[in-house]
């Protein structure tokens, strides 16, 4: 495939790494100091980019025929229109706020321990999230994912970062350096607490997801999620 980068940092440079070692080119390399892209030499698009740079990006592709697979947090207020656009121009866009296949898997076990625990109502839970100092969002895209999974199979009504309510999930948002990133959920009885967790150790799990989710992707149209990619459910 010919790949084209939205966004070169830490991510874009793992990608490339990745997608190089999976026998595939990486035609353009994009920042916000890019001003013309040539997309009749791209294949697929991924972008890990700047919260606001990533809706024009996505839409960009979509206009472009170009497949687009967006790993860039921070800019979900937007997510539905860019459903819309890639539903109009019969596009292709996948979105994930983590790329790791494991993270993936860790999403199906959140919401299956959740539907389990909802009629318990001696636990509370609550959400950790550790990443590394120089993450720009907190409480990061996939705590919320985690949290919306948890909503979706309970009564709680939302969630809040650091503030615990009888209706609303906390999420503790930590920096610290060097940590790519780690995510736990935690059952608190007055007996008894209960936990699940993931650990990145690098960086390399989240650029593989998206370089798979870039080579399925090819071909198809429609809104995609990780769960199709996977075939999770």
């Amino acid at each position: 495939m010919k790949i084209a980068l939205f966004g070169y940092g830490k991510m874009g440079k793992m990608i490339e790494q990745t997608a190089i070692q999976r026998n595939h080119t990486i035609v353009a390399k994009i920042d916000v100091d890019t001003k013309e892209i040539d997309f009749s030499n791209i294949d697929v698009a991924i972008d890990f980019s700047q919260p606001e740079a990533a809706f024009d990006n996505i839409k960009k592709c979509i206009e472009n025929n170009v497949p687009v697979i967006s790993g860039t947090t921070g800019w979900g207020k937007n997510y539905g229109k860019a459903v819309s656009f890639c539903d109009e121009h019969k596009g292709a866009f996948i979105y994930a706020s983590n790329f790791s296949l494991g993270v993936n898997i860790f999403f199906e076990l959140n919401e299956y321990l959740a539907n389990m625990m909802n009629t318990l109502d001696q636990y509370t839970v609550s959400i950790e999230e550790i990443h590394h100092t120089q993450k720009l969002d907190a409480p990061s895209g996939t705590a919320i994912t985690l949290a919306e999974g948890i909503l979706k199979n309970t009564d709680y009504k939302g969630w809040r970062l650091d503030k615990a309510t009888s209706d609303h999930i906390p999420i503790v948002a930590k920096r610290i350096k060097d940590v790519p990133g780690t995510h736990s959920i935690n059952y608190q009885s007055t007996v008894d607490s209960l936990e699940i967790k993931h650990t990145a150790h690098n960086r390399e799990g989240f650029a593989l997801g998206a370089v798979v989710a870039a080579e399925w992707i090819m071909g198809k149209t429609g809104v995609f999620t990780m769960k199709d990619v996977l075939n999770l459910g």
